[in-house]
């Protein structure tokens, strides 16, 4: 399987769309509950643009299986060197590497803007992503302890931070 990794267009974000509602339904990788419109996500991916953070495509065959982008992390201007990231993959192709892919390129596409700290704020109960995390050098800085609810229950989010 031959993925390619490319910057998201305009023409991508009902394929965003697909992934990123599958993730609000059904996971705890995203703490909203209600389902995202067409309009919603089109105008989440024009402020990307506005403020020139990246959103990456992962496509194969002409099918986009998954994304990633970056963006503040805090609106504090000492915070202005540090970014959070996000990454979903399509429901059925988790596991093929294409998480990795999309990390790898916010990863190296954050270092060329010169930031110095990524962050990732991941359910504490998802040790794949933290496994998966830490692979690529991020360390846990700590647990927040019951900070979201979701599925009638409390959420600890692991905040993890790479050195960029």
């Amino acid at each position: 399987m031959k993925i390619k990794i490319r910057k998201a267009t305009l023409s991508d974000v009902n394929s965003i769309l697909e992934i990123v509602n599958h993730a609000i339904a059904n996971t705890t990788a995203i703490y909203d509950y209600d389902l995202r419109t067409l309009e919603e996500q089109t105008e989440w991916f024009l402020l990307k643009e506005k403020n020139n953070f990246p959103v990456f495509i992962a496509e194969w065959n002409n099918e986009i299986l998954g994304f990633g982008t970056y963006d503040t992390f805090r609106t504090k201007m000492g915070y202005r060197f540090t970014v959070e990231h996000s990454i979903y993959v399509k429901e059925g192709f988790a596991g093929k590497g294409i998480g990795a892919l999309l990390l790898q390129k916010l990863i190296d596409t954050a270092k060329e803007e010169n930031y110095h700290i990524m962050i990732g704020v991941i359910d504490a109960s998802n040790e794949k992503s933290i496994r998966f995390h830490e692979k690529f050098g991020f360390e846990s800085r700590g647990i927040l302890k019951e900070v979201g609810f979701k599925f009638n229950r409390w959420l600890d989010a692991n905040l993890m931070q790479l050195k960029l």
